[in-house]
């Protein structure tokens, strides 16, 4: 059987099945944006500590190293370049306020909104991908001048769609408003900073915890909303 499988990986495949899952009930009958968030969530989770959890094994081989980043790499794309643009096309199938704004002569219209939002999604995908490569050759190239971790990102991590569109989808549940046209221009926003220059400190584990916490306040949230108000 090929691939590896030992703990190291266990966080980052769980990612992936945590993100195909989100994906297919985004997209499933008339979609779930709201159940699909949840997953995306799960995600972030994940990924916080997945290259903490891979370095407490000292004795991987030179191959298991490079497996570990490329594996890290795909599975981000589809958690957070994927999913969230999947999350954004449910939204609009579901939105009842962009269908009352078109009436039935307005129809074409409507699709015409579709599909501009649709290109957005599709530009965010686009970006989080470029910004993966990019950072994974740079990554690369910086390991054989320097030692050790890099100290910035260059570009906003694709790991931040995590808690930047949990919180979109928080304030759709706690705001008497129709937030889903928000919901486009920051996938676009965030696609752009993604592959925008701009240095990023690295968080160590304090950080890390930080937003960890502040991912389960959106959860929490999140769920209070939808349980205990059927917003």
């Amino acid at each position: 059987m090929i691939g590896f499988y030992d703990y190291t990986m266990i966080l980052t495949y769980l990612s992936l099945l945590s993100a195909s899952t989100g994906i297919i009930i985004s997209l499933n009958g008339t979609g779930h944006p709201y159940i699909g968030t949840f997953f995306l969530l799960f995600c972030g989770l994940c990924d916080a500590f997945d290259g903490r959890v891979a370095r407490t094994k000292d004795d991987r081989s030179e191959m298991e190293k490079k497996y570990g980043i490329q594996v890290d790499s795909l599975s981000d794309l589809v958690a957070f370049g994927v999913l969230p643009a999947c999350i954004g096309a449910a939204m609009i199938r579901t939105s009842a306020t962009l269908q009352a704004l078109f009436v039935p002569h307005h129809f074409d219209a409507y699709h015409v909104l579709q599909w501009v939002l649709f290109a957005l999604l599709i530009l965010y995908s686009l970006a989080a991908m470029i910004r993966l490569a990019y950072f994974n050759v740079t990554e690369e190239e910086r390991q054989k001048t320097e030692k050790g971790n890099r100290k910035y990102f260059l570009g906003l991590p694709v790991t931040s769609a995590s808690l930047i569109f949990p919180a979109v989808m928080m304030l759709q549940y706690m705001l008497p408003m129709d937030l889903t046209l928000i919901y486009f221009p920051v996938a676009l926003a965030t696609g752009i900073l993604f592959i925008t220059p701009i240095k990023v400190p690295k968080p160590g584990l304090k950080g890390i915890l930080i937003m960890v916490s502040i991912g389960l306040v959106e959860f929490l949230i999140m769920v209070i909303m939808r349980v205990f108000f059927k917003h």
